[in-house]
């Protein structure tokens, strides 16, 4: 995989975390306030990956790097206007790997929860192929990017509004140049 030429520099977003954390519902706001595209990474997975998770089965790296390249191809398209996208970003070495689709640009937003608050929220929500069963999984896969370069930590404890405004609030400090790891309690 090449990295390609940014063709701005506009931010790109990474909002990631484990199932149940928020991911879709906060990017789409902090993508309203910021007046940028939004793209749910769910939609790029190939039906082969959301057949297994719907199965209770979950991904190997095999199964994610196809579709961490689509969410990358994505990134590396991204206009004047920037973007914030949706995955998971589980490992470091996914992280790295949408990073060098635009190198500079990409930075995460990392919505970190309580096992109990997640599978709370897994429970509640309907029509979503990921189980609640596959939470204890991805919590063991998670490592965790606080204290990377470019990522923000938000609690996703409080309501989603909150949420977003925590986020977007953390995401101002950071433009301003404040610590490029910041966990904001909403």
């Amino acid at each position: 995989m090449a990295a390609s030429q940014p063709r701005s520099d506009a931010m790109i977003y990474v909002v990631m975390g484990v199932s149940g954390s928020g991911k879709s519902m906060i990017g789409a706001g902090i993508a309203h306030a910021l007046s940028m595209p939004f793209v749910e990474g769910d939609a790029l997975h190939p039906a082969s990956n959301v057949a297994k998770m719907a199965q209770g089965t979950p991904l190997t790296d095999d199964d994610r790097f196809p579709w961490l390249d689509r969410i990358g191809a994505e990134i590396a398209g991204a206009g004047a206007e920037g973007l914030v996208v949706s995955c998971s970003s589980l490992k470091k070495v996914y992280r790295d790997r949408l990073r060098s689709f635009a190198e500079g640009r990409v930075n995460f937003v990392f919505l970190k929860g309580s096992e109990a608050v997640l599978a709370e929220r897994m429970s509640a929500r309907r029509g979503h192929f990921m189980p609640a069963s596959l939470l204890k999984s991805q919590l063991a896969t998670l490592e965790d990017p606080t204290g990377e370069p470019g990522v923000i930590t938000i609690d996703v404890s409080p309501p989603p509004e909150r949420v977003i405004v925590a986020a977007l609030q953390a995401i101002a400090g950071s433009k301003a140049g404040e610590e490029s790891a910041i966990i904001a309690n909403a």
